[in-house]
């Protein structure tokens, strides 16, 4: 990285804007809180904050797991909306990469979801490999109501996650869907009451820091890719993967604590 570009990224990250990290070293955790009450409206800076301090964490080892998270009774009511017509077309053009952070991120993002979660706070979530939210949680993508369409990924990666019949429903009407809902449809992993979210969410972490962080990242990287190939492209896919893996240190510790009846030491290699 360049000299320019390191002292860019250091003044991005220097002030967080509406949000703020929080790593716990001991269980291996990391916290981005979207913090910017009442309801935690993300504006334009912010999401390409967002998109670096993912990569930073995505290259800190002590980190086995990423929690997306907010401050008060609301997840996200979305975007500020003026800062779309006050923004460059080149920073529009980058709304969706920069939202797709977690997705491209190697460890597994968890989001904490309660109340609002709207527009870009729904689309960060959907970029999430897991979603978890209390039974106060409503999910929408409202933007039909001001004459546009979702910017940053929100629609497609509905379309593929609900189908296409769900996904027009959702975002031709503005329609706002209950967590119970959403977990019928399959866009939540679980809806729990609203004060065992966090226990539900801390429960999901300790379970994932078990397991090989190098077979974590590759089974990301695998079913992201096959995700929109055929089913052959993707058992090629899966089957390169697994004879890399059967090269790993922790493929071997796996087999050996089998054999042993113990449990394994996963290091990643």
């Amino acid at each position: 990285m360049s000299t320019s570009m390191t002292s860019r990224r250091g003044k991005l990250l220097d002030k967080l804007d509406g949000f703020r990290v929080e790593i716990d070293e001991e269980r291996q955790r990391a916290d981005i809180i979207l913090d910017r009450p009442p309801l935690n409206v993300i504006m334009m800076a912010q999401r390409e904050q967002l998109k670096l301090v993912f990569e930073e964490l995505d290259h800190d080892d002590s980190v086995r797991v990423i929690v997306v998270r907010a401050e008060g009774e609301h997840f996200s009511s979305g975007g500020y909306i003026k800062g779309f017509m006050e923004a460059l077309p080149e920073a529009v053009a980058a709304l969706a990469w920069n939202i797709a952070a977690p997705s491209r991120c190697k460890k597994p993002v968890i989001a904490q979801v309660r109340g609002y979660c709207f527009g870009v706070g729904f689309e960060l979530s959907l970029a999430c490999d897991f979603r978890i939210c209390s039974e106060t949680a409503r999910f929408a993508l409202p933007e039909q109501r001001i004459g546009q369409i979702p910017g940053s990924g929100g629609s497609i990666r509905l379309l593929h996650m609900i189908g296409m019949q769900r996904t027009k429903d959702m975002t031709f009407r503005s329609r706002r869907v209950p967590g119970k809902q959403a977990l019928a449809w399959g866009i939540v992993l679980d809806c729990v009451a609203d004060d065992r979210l966090e226990a539900t969410v801390d429960a999901l972490v300790d379970e994932l820091r078990e397991f090989s962080p190098l077979a974590q990242r590759t089974l990301k990287s695998v079913l992201n890719a096959a995700q929109h190939t055929s089913v052959e492209a993707g058992i090629e896919l899966e089957g390169q993967a697994y004879s890399r893996l059967r090269c790993s240190q922790d493929f071997a510790e796996g087999v050996a604590a089998f054999h042993e009846k113990r449990k394994p030491n996963f290091k990643g290699r």
